[in-house]
């Protein structure tokens, strides 16, 4: 495992953005302007009423104290309680000038405090930069990564189908996150920065400064840094807890906006991304899609105080969070290391390059074309939108997930590794061991693995088992081995190189690696030929066209220090239903923060 976490999976692995869909067609779970916005998490239905869910009541004026403390008041900063009117609320527009900043940052955080229950424990300073000075400044914040780090993130992000092989995985990022930054949060400086096109006169989204507070919040008594954070499935299980937090605090506040307080909302709406990379996106999302009903479940159990202490013992794997109260600690997996004297492990800092996706990335491996009409998908969009009109991150060919571990190889030249010489991803391969709780379990996965091969035009190497060559797009040559509840996925430049890399990998008499396996010609992908012209022509048979409105991006965090990156856009929660869980009416136009390695 690579202990220095390379800042761009690590500053990366923090994205929400809302995608919100045209009107529904045939049965697709989708939302237009004017549809109700279901229930929130102070609403009488789904996590129940204010007591229920740990959602503080008010605070009567007669028992208030005369000479309150700030950090022993709960809804009280500063000099400044979270129902105080200020002169900013009569204005038409959310723009704040200098000295009316200090007021709207107080009134702010004790808004924070009543809902979470919890007090600030020392300031969380709030400035405003230009983005001019943010593009100077932090400009390169994506680039921040060393040549083999890059190399990693590369072969990793291909191996999951989400970047071909002529797409470079920092530029995919770039991409995905687009020009607008509107705020991060510096943890070694316990400050919020606000990124505004004019710092004099900002307008601010307050919920977004809520949110933003509450990471600050969270690293005051829990320390944001200190969690493991060095994989693709740790990054997802802590953002359960963390984000889901984060986002069960402003969602809470946006509806306590839209009830009865006056807040500051600018309406604005950020340019849609020209080509959104799906398998990044949700990759990225779903901490934000399960973590508030993971934050739910905790509540259930012991309002805030089981919330506080899931931060002592935080999930282990995005399955924990996917399905709350399944304990599921990761098997310890070890891949060792074969291969022969013209291929070796990439190391990074003296550690092998390992990556663990965890059951939330493979979901995304498998859903990333339900949404795009240039990627085929073994897991559609209706399978993929749940019943309660979010995502549905539980899917049976995962949901067996007990560890896995993909661990690069580069080839060396003449006996210079990649620490010598500058390797191409096209001379990498990698071995993908996963381990799942069951043989059946493990043979959904190497069938729906082998499907995804089919889709992508693998053809099946003649007398080699499941052992399958693409051309185009991921070219290289894939072998895929079931052993009871192991599966393994070996994957090289050429055949050949695949018993270099792992002896054995390219057997011709191997039993067939799942249930269904057998030659390309039968392991094709689950749909018709007129079903798959259908899937990408942008259509899901019987369904009609979807329309894919992007309305907020969120975050990124590189360069040593924590980051919280927010696009935002203005739909209000009575006019526009954003997509939601159990958990209800849910703004997933969130930002989030990434501890990184300093």
């Amino acid at each position: 495992m690579n202990p220095t976490r390379t800042q761009l999976t690590a500053g990366l692995a923090v994205l929400a953005a809302l995608v919100l869909l045209g009107a529904a067609i045939g049965g697709v779970a989708i939302f237009s302007p004017g549809d109700d916005p279901g229930p929130g998490p102070d609403s009488d239905s789904g996590a129940g009423d204010h007591e229920q869910n740990g959602l503080e009541s008010e605070v009567p004026q007669e028992d208030r104290p005369d000479d309150p403390a700030t950090t022993e008041t709960i809804g009280y900063v500063d000099g400044y309680w979270y129902d105080d009117e200020l002169p900013v609320d009569d204005r038409d527009d959310a723009v704040v000038e200098s000295d009316e900043l200090d007021a709207v940052v107080a009134r702010s955080m004790a808004r924070v405090e009543l809902i979470r229950n919890l007090t600030f424990e020392g300031e969380a300073d709030v400035d405003v930069i230009s983005r001019e000075e943010y593009q100077a400044e932090h400009g390169d914040m994506f680039a921040n990564v060393t040549g083999d780090e890059h190399l990693q993130q590369n072969v990793n992000y291909e191996a999951l189908f989400m970047v071909d092989r002529e797409t470079d995985a920092t530029d995919a990022f770039e991409s995905l996150y687009g020009g607008a930054v509107d705020g991060f949060y510096d943890p070694a400086t316990d400050e919020i920065v606000l990124v505004s096109d004019n710092p004099d006169t900002p307008e601010l989204d307050e919920v977004v400064l809520g949110h933003e507070l509450l990471h600050a919040l969270q690293d005051q008594h829990f320390d944001l840094r200190s969690y493991d954070r060095e994989t693709i499935d740790q990054d997802n299980a802590k953002n359960g807890l963390i984000e889901g937090d984060a986002v069960w605090v402003d969602t809470a506040y946006e509806q306590r906006c839209e009830a009865d307080w006056d807040c500051l909302q600018p309406d604005r709406i950020p340019p849609a991304p020209d080509d959104l990379n799906w398998g990044l996106y949700l990759t990225m999302y779903q901490p934000y899609d399960d973590g508030p009903d993971y934050v739910d479940y905790l509540l259930e159990q012991d309002s805030w105080d089981a919330v506080d202490a899931a931060y002592d013992d935080p999930p282990a794997s995005s399955s924990e969070v996917i399905r709350p109260g399944d304990d599921r600690e990761p098997t310890a997996i070890e891949v060792e290391d074969q291969s022969n004297d013209e291929w070796t492990q990439l190391e990074l800092d003296d550690d092998v390059a390992s990556e663990s996706v965890g059951e939330a990335g493979m979901v995304a491996m498998f859903a990333g074309g339900a949404f795009d009409p240039q990627r085929p998908t073994v897991i559609d969009r209706a399978d993929f939108v749940g019943s309660e009109m979010g995502y549905e991150f539980d899917h049976a060919i995962t949901d067996g997930w007990a560890g896995d571990e993909l661990v690069t190889y580069v080839a060396t030249n003449d006996g210079e590794t990649a620490d010598d010489a500058d390797v191409d991803v096209g001379d990498t391969g990698y071995v993908w061991q996963t381990e799942w709780t069951s043989t059946e379990d493990a043979s959904q996965f190497a069938d729906a693995y082998l499907e995804l091969l089919a889709l992508y035009d693998g053809e099946s190497v003649d007398d080699s088992q499941d052992t399958y060559v693409i051309d185009d797009g991921f070219p290289g040559a894939y072998h895929v081995e079931q052993d009871d509840e192991t599966v393994t996925i070996v994957r090289a430049p050429t055949v050949d190189d695949l018993d270099a890399i792992d002896p054995g990998a390219v057997p011709g008499s191997a039993e067939p690696a799942g249930s269904n396996s057998t030659d390309s010609d039968a392991t094709t992908a689950s749909t018709t030929d007129d079903q798959e012209g259908a899937v990408l022509a942008g259509l899901d048979p019987g369904f009609g066209t979807v329309t894919a409105v992007f309305v907020s991006v969120a975050l990124a965090a590189t360069g040593g220090w924590l980051v919280i990156l927010r696009t935002r856009a203005r739909p209000r929660i009575d006019s526009l239903s954003p997509v939601s869980g159990s958990h209800g009416a849910r703004r997933v136009a969130v930002a989030g923060e990434k501890p990184t390695k300093l």
